[in-house]
């Protein structure tokens, strides 16, 4: 099985965050920037399915250059290969046009499932997992603590 896990960067939830004036977002330079939590328990989920089905998992951010110390966190945590999409072009997009950029690299990866956190901690929209799932015309299933796959029909308990 051939999951593909999301995962973001983002400013680190017990440091102090301040807004940046220019462009309104939270100001991730200078901040201590770390792997979304939430995205680390779907690659956690992943990595176990992974151990009972056999299969592979990557993770893919898209970010700046600086988000690949999240993707050597995943990769530490026992993920087998990353992809990074990094363009100055995307710097600041809202979460439809991040989703449009995501559909677009997974378009181009084999994979059985796609895994997301629930949300991301520096922006708590919840949104990427449905917009993803809309673009792509995959089903989704928002909101589970535990999956399971049998014969490749995943349900959560």
């Amino acid at each position: 099985m051939n999951i593909v896990v999301l995962v973001k960067q983002v400013p680190d939830s017990g440091s102090e965050r301040t807004l940046d004036p220019q462009e309104f977002t939270v100001a991730r330079a200078g901040a201590d920037n770390v792997l979304n939590e939430i995205d680390e328990y779907a690659l956690e989920e992943a990595l176990q399915l992974k151990e009972a089905q056999g299969g592979q998992v990557t993770i893919l951010t898209v970010g700046p250059d600086s988000a690949a110390d999240a993707i050597r966190k995943g990769l530490s945590m026992g993920a087998d290969r990353a992809v990074h999409v990094t363009d100055e072009a995307i710097h600041g997009s809202c979460a439809v046009q991040t989703s449009a950029v995501l559909a677009a690299a997974l378009s181009q990866l084999e994979y059985d499932l796609v895994l997301c956190g629930a949300e991301a901690t520096d922006s708590q929209m919840s949104v990427m997992p449905a917009l993803l799932a809309e673009r792509l015309g995959l089903p989704q299933l928002s909101g589970a603590r535990r999956l399971t796959v049998d014969g490749g029909v995943g349900r959560s308990p």
